[in-house]
């Protein structure tokens, strides 16, 4: 038989093979993250029909080339295009994640619980368990856990990520230990110089995150500041009115001993106890007159000097005293608590340090804008309440947080990635995912953070698909005219023994 039948038989199963991969890329132009695979041929080995010769010089014979004839073409290898990035695709979902390789090809980590695997594919969700998963196959996504103890991420060997569990649903509260007093104290103001003072209201919060808000009054001074060595100046007399719930009731209900307070005075001596028990009264003639400071402003600037409980400028060289302490320990007694180990806690608030150097006094058109607000200046110890889990997000680096409803975010963990030396030697397993073999490089089981070589994850993106649909269609014209050739060289192979077989008639 002719060697041409089989030379053209070898060539349609490989045009054939070729075929395959093309519908396999076109069937996958839609699949998340697909990678496309071209196939390259190599001829098959060749019949000797007679060797090479050398010349011979002597008696002046040429040499003479081998004869040989190919036996057809099988194919080399399939190779798979895993360098390539698709397009985005943008959707919304903070975890629908694309990997931006600026240097490398990176992989997310998954596990089915057994098996390690690799892929480009970042549609993920978070499942009942808290677990972030692929959407495809629920693999669970695999990275670093956070150090309890200093609070960032441990890059150790990476284990499911659980960004959502009782532990983390819920951010603790934290107790108010700050506060500021700023804007223009109005000397024109009617309710400066009235009866009741100017009213200030402080909001803040326990250790438990319960809410509470302290009462301030601001007036002009009825005493003589005979004590006042420096008698330039504008004073003014600050007072704790009252401290109420977030229901607008009164907590000071007790005195320090626990017993219930019947009457104002006891009350008012509460309240001295909390603000200005180191503090005077402003009218000696009165019984029931609030103890409190008396704050000091330059009438030249407006700028606040300093806080006391006599009205006095401190003396040359010292730093006037700019700050008083809410002494909120005070209450301790009446709200002890009984903790679930066993120990007792006398209170809990915190003392609450108010920082009055923010503050002025100007003329303003009778308008003042005083306030006192917690926390300090640029917003640190404002205290929180009992924070719950509002939404979850990823940075460019892999880290995932929490966001909680009292302000605060926290760090859950960060998705760690593979690198490999040979990433197109990766077996495709389906599911958009990928094996190691002995061509890849393994993994070694901890991985590397995404942004280490200049990489980012893009949060509401989609890798897609970087087939090209115009070179795939293209190869398929030469792939079915390759087809068409070697059908041809069957049907000429046929005639041809058609015409010795018709030699015997």
């Amino acid at each position: 038989m002719m060697r041409s039948l089989f030379s053209a038989v070898s060539g349609l199963k490989t045009h054939q093979t070729r075929m395959d991969v093309i519908g396999n890329n076109i069937a996958n132009v839609n699949t998340e993250a697909f990678k496309a695979s071209s196939v390259r041929f190599s001829e098959l080995m060749y019949q000797t029909m007679s060797t090479a010769s050398g010349g011979d010089a002597s008696t002046g014979t040429g040499g003479v080339n081998a004869k040989q004839v190919g036996l057809g073409v099988s194919t080399a290898s399939t190779m798979i295009n895993i360098t390539g990035a698709g397009s985005s695709e943008t959707t919304g979902n903070p975890f629908d994640l694309k990997l931006s390789d600026s240097q490398t090809t990176n992989f997310f980590i998954v596990s089915d619980g057994t098996n390690t695997m690799f892929t480009r594919a970042g549609s993920f969700y978070v499942d009942g368990n808290g677990y972030l998963c692929m959407s495809s196959t629920g693999y669970t996504v695999q990275g670093w856990q956070v150090d309890k103890t200093t609070g960032e991420i441990h890059k150790d060997t990476v284990s499911p990520l659980q960004v959502m569990s009782p532990s983390n649903t819920t951010s603790a509260p934290e107790a108010t230990t700050e506060a500021y007093v700023h804007g223009i104290l109005d000397k024109e103001d009617t309710d400066v110089t009235g009866k009741d003072g100017y009213v200030m209201t402080l909001g803040f919060y326990d250790d438990l995150g319960y809410s509470y808000t302290a009462k301030f009054a601001v007036s002009t001074p009825k005493t003589d500041f005979t004590k006042d060595t420096n008698k330039s100046g504008n004073n003014y007399f600050i007072s704790l009115t009252d401290i109420v719930d977030s229901e607008g009731n009164s907590i000071v209900t007790k005195d320090d001993t626990g017993k219930a307070i019947t009457d104002e005075a006891t009350k008012r001596a509460m309240l001295d106890k909390i603000w200005g028990d180191d503090g005077q009264k402003d009218d000696n003639n009165t019984t029931n007159a609030p103890k409190g400071y008396y704050m000091k402003y330059d009438s030249n600037k407006g700028t606040f000097v300093n806080i006391s409980k006599d009205g006095t400028k401190p003396g040359t060289g010292t730093t006037p005293v700019t700050a008083q302490s809410l002494k909120l320990s005070a209450l301790g007694t009446q709200y002890t608590t009984n903790n679930a180990d066993g120990t007792t806690q006398a209170s809990n608030f915190k003392d609450i340090n108010v920082d009055f150097s923010t503050s002025t006094n100007v003329s303003n058109g009778g308008k003042p804008t005083l306030k006192v607000e917690k926390g300090t200046s640029v917003g640190k110890e404002t205290g929180k309440k009992n924070g719950a889990m509002i939404g979850l997000s990823v940075d460019q680096s892999g880290k995932i947080y929490a966001s909680y409803d009292n302000g605060n975010t926290e760090l859950l963990g960060q998705i760690a990635v593979a690198q490999f030396a040979n990433a197109s030697g990766l077996e495709k397993i389906g599911d958009n995912c990928y094996q190691t073999t002995l061509n890849s490089g393994e993994f070694d089981g901890v991985g590397v953070a995404v942004d280490a070589d200049g990489s980012k994850i893009n949060s509401g993106q989609l890798e897609m698909s970087n087939v090209d649909l115009s070179g795939q269609f293209t190869d398929m014209i030469i792939t079915q005219r390759g087809f068409q050739a070697n059908s041809r060289v069957i049907t000429v192979s046929d005639t041809l023994l058609e015409e010795l077989i018709n030699l015997k008639r």
